[in-house]
């Protein structure tokens, strides 16, 4: 039970955008359209950044956020299997979308040894009671 004058947070992180534009337009197009059709309806609410979101509370507008990291090739394709729309796409096809992914990607990443700045935009509901 939320006390008076206490806050309520509720915070997601979107799709990721990975440093490069020929990068970014392969991880965009897999999570939207390879596994767009995958991913639980619910996932609607992050990508809108719970904005659609009713809080019964005062609302408070938030800084904005975003996280970041540099990440090989290698573990952010370890990082995309661990998506649930992934592992659906496995379930239902019995095919692993990460195969040809990783394909195109090395196509475009350059020196695999060389890690890419990952960022998340986060999102951020807030209400005062």
């Amino acid at each position: 039970m939320l006390s008076p004058g206490g806050v309520l947070a509720a915070w997601a992180y979107g799709i990721n955008e990975v440093e490069g534009d020929a990068v970014n337009e392969l991880v965009r197009n897999f999570s939207a359209n390879i596994l767009g059709p995958y991913w639980p309806p619910e996932r609607k609410m992050v990508e809108d950044g719970y904005r659609t979101i009713l809080f019964p509370f005062a609302e408070i507008t938030p800084p904005t956020f975003r996280m970041e990291a540099r990440r090989l090739l290698e573990k952010l394709l370890g990082y995309f299997s661990t998506w649930s729309a992934t592992n659906r796409f496995i379930k239902a096809t019995g095919r692993n979308p990460l195969e040809p992914l990783s394909e195109a990607l090395a196509r475009v990443w350059g020196d695999p040894t060389s890690p890419r700045l990952i960022g998340w935009p986060l999102s951020l509901s807030l209400g005062r009671k």
